[in-house]
């Protein structure tokens, strides 16, 4: 117990990243409103209840309900984050399609290729003010909770613990990329919308990760 779960009971993490998505929406838009344009949880909830819609009644693994949602995310969500989580969630489905039970080996290539396709499609970096300022840190986590030996329990707590301290980071940074990095310092002082949306994303997959491993 604690150590894997099966793909094939894995659909519920993507149902819990709808509900998360769902349960944020004004929260999100109302981040996004200080600097941006004020859409991205109204973007994200828009996409997020179209895959709701057609994973409904269908029988899928973890890796294909990824697949599905990192589809739905590119073909209907407008702007940058559509392409971004698109990405994202298609290469976690890609690196863990092989995989029968999950365990932290799946988890760190899971999220791995998640931070490489993220990175091949722009070039924000840590400091940046983006969502890669809660991914590289998780990213980086997860590889040393696992060099370290641990478990996907072990890995899931280094990886939310590191995403959340990456996303309360850009509070204090300034925008260099993107729409806000026209405010110049006007951009610092507010989280970042795409950085916080990526923490609750990871801490819901995280956390129903360790519900079917019964840790």
């Amino acid at each position: 117990m604690g150590d894997s779960f099966r793909n094939i009971d894995g659909k519920v993490i993507v149902e819990r990243l709808i509900a998360t998505i769902h349960e944020n929406r004004a929260y999100l838009s109302e981040i996004d409103g200080a600097i941006g344009d004020g859409d991205h949880g109204i973007n994200m909830d828009k996409g997020f209840t179209l895959v709701e819609k057609e994973l409904h009644g269908r029988e899928m693994n973890m890796s294909e309900a990824f697949k599905t949602l990192g589809r739905t995310l590119v073909d209907e969500i407008g702007g940058s984050m559509g392409p971004l989580y698109g990405v994202f969630f298609k290469r976690m489905a890609r690196a863990s399609k092989e995989a029968d039970e999950v365990t932290a080996e799946t988890l760190e290539a899971m999220i791995g290729a998640a931070y490489e396709g993220i990175q091949s499609l722009g070039e924000a970096n840590v400091g940046d003010k983006t969502l890669v300022d809660t991914l590289a840190p998780a990213v980086a986590a997860v590889r040393d909770a696992r060099a370290n030996g641990a478990a996907l329990g072990g890995a899931v707590d280094a990886m939310i613990d590191a995403a959340e301290t990456g996303w309360k980071s850009t509070e204090d940074l300034v925008a260099r990329v993107g729409r806000s990095s026209r405010l110049g310092e006007r951009s610092r002082g507010v989280l970042d919308a795409g950085a916080t949306s990526c923490y609750l994303l990871l801490k819901s997959m995280g956390e129903t990760m360790k519900e079917l491993t019964g840790a």
